[in-house]
């Protein structure tokens, strides 16, 4: 297939090039027939390629790596400086309040566990049922909870949350700030706006919005958001949790250890305040280096250029996919706002794992296949066996997706060269001759063994 680019040659064309440069845009991958081609990586909602000013950032950072925050040493200091500056930055990044509190975490599902043991006891939460996991199954853990059934368009949803709302108290209204099946999301401001008026505080799954989207806490009113930061381009362990602190001041300490107390006798501990009481032991100071350093390289971004970069992409390859037979985009309300770049699809009469194993193996493409840590809403979406998932970022191109629509036309057309097998749950080639053990240090049979969740779950 050919895809023209529509504009006069020696204008620049928005997605033809990086956004940001990533480290590894041009590895190459052994393919199954033979050869090799640059690993095309459509999987940034799952874990983004790390901006090259950020391993940068850490690789000037690790000489200097020392204990914190009770050290006498110089580097001790220097490291101390180091995390407590990281701190700030991502609290600017997301806009936070002069009173809110940063607490630095492994990711938003820490950061959302966390939430989940402060929320007041016996305080009931509201989340919907297109949720990630990561924003549903701490809140059926804790209870109370009701998940709310998505609307089939976003003036149904918020019209079903406003009328939850106003028949049953909550404390905590938890919402997505961008699906990361479909790339959509409500209206921030909007969901505020209804959960304030009746009481009740609002957090931000913002895992896949806060890499796409400008976010502020200010200026949405949202009480809190988490983030992580290996889909921040720093997949380094770390995350936040930003927002309210009366909550956190109140709550036990979500890790109890050094670094977490403000005195301790062998009858009693005194707990520090947040962030420091939901801390405990030695943190990740380089994570939070490099959540810091990509915060600081999104948010020197010309204002619109992430989404101008990712609606090209976007644009380019839902056209593209378009074209093929059998290959339905899904969407979960037809109203809703311009996605980010996260595009989930099926392909009629195909086992999306074996797309996917495809897709990898004589392409060279990298793509997400299953139920994505979603499983409530790709069943509300018609597809509970599972989807595909391609997702851009600012390492992407238009070439990158010209390659995936190439690759799944060539599906529909020809079929895989290769013969195909489900090996511990996930379809592998044949007598694969890519090697993994001398790339990676790896055993290929515990590669197969851990592959994720398997097709249904992942």
């Amino acid at each position: 297939m050919s895809h023209a680019v529509l504009c006069a040659p020696d204008a620049p064309v928005t997605g033809a090039a990086p956004l940001l440069p990533v480290v590894g845009a041009q590895t190459r991958v052994p393919l199954v027939p033979g050869g090799s081609a640059r690993y095309v990586d459509l999987d940034a909602a799952a874990s983004a390629r790390a901006l090259q000013s950020v391993a940068d950032r850490v690789a000037e950072a690790l000489p200097l790596y020392a204990s914190v925050h009770r050290g006498a040493g110089y580097l001790s200091q220097v490291s101390t400086a180091l995390y407590e500056s990281a701190r700030a930055t991502v609290a600017g990044f997301v806009g936070a309040r002069a009173d809110d509190v940063c607490v630095l975490t492994r990711n938003s599902t820490d950061s959302l566990n966390l939430l989940a043991g402060a929320v007041p006891d016996g305080a009931a939460v509201l989340v919907l049922d297109c949720e990630h996991h990561a924003d549903l199954l701490p809140w059926q853990r804790r209870g109370p909870v009701t998940v709310l059934p998505t609307g089939d368009t976003v003036v149904a949803t918020l019209r079903a949350i406003g009328a939850e709302l106003a028949a049953a108290p909550y404390a905590l209204v938890a919402v997505t700030g961008a699906s990361n099946v479909t790339g959509e999301s409500l209206p921030l401001q909007e969901v505020v706006q209804l959960a304030h008026a009746a009481g009740a505080r609002v957090v931000v799954d913002g895992a896949q919005l806060v890499p796409h989207r400008r976010f502020s806490l200010a200026g949405s009113g949202a009480d809190y958001v988490v983030l992580s930061g290996h889909k921040t381009y720093a997949p380094f362990g770390s995350g936040a949790l930003v927002g309210r602190r009366d909550w956190l001041d109140a709550a036990p300490a979500y890790l109890a250890g050094g670094g977490a107390v403000a005195e301790v006798t062998v009858e009693e501990t005194s707990w520090a305040a947040a962030p420091h009481r939901h801390e405990g032991g030695s943190p990740n100071v380089l994570g939070a280096v490099a959540l810091a350093a990509a915060c600081d390289a999104l948010a020197a971004l010309p204002a619109g250029a992430l989404e101008e970069h990712e609606r090209a992409l976007r644009t380019r390859l839902t056209e593209g996919l378009a074209t093929l037979p059998g290959v339905r985009v899904l969407r979960i309300w037809a109203d809703s706002d311009e996605p980010t770049g996260v595009v989930s699809f099926t392909v009629a009469g195909a086992d999306p794992g074996l797309v996917a194993a495809y897709l990898s193996a004589e392409h060279g493409i990298g793509v997400r296949d299953g139920r994505f840590c979603a499983h409530p809403l790709v069943t509300r979406l018609g597809v509970p066996a599972g989807a595909l998932r391609a997702s851009v970022g600012v390492g992407s191109t238009l070439a990158d997706v010209d390659r995936l629509v190439t690759a799944l036309d060539t599906w529909l057309s020809e079929g895989p060269t290769a013969d195909y097998a489900q090996v511990a749950g996930r379809w592998q080639p044949v007598d694969d001759p890519r090697p993994l053990a001398g790339l990676a240090g790896a055993d290929p049979a515990a590669v197969a063994r851990g592959a994720g969740c398997g097709p249904a779950t992942a």
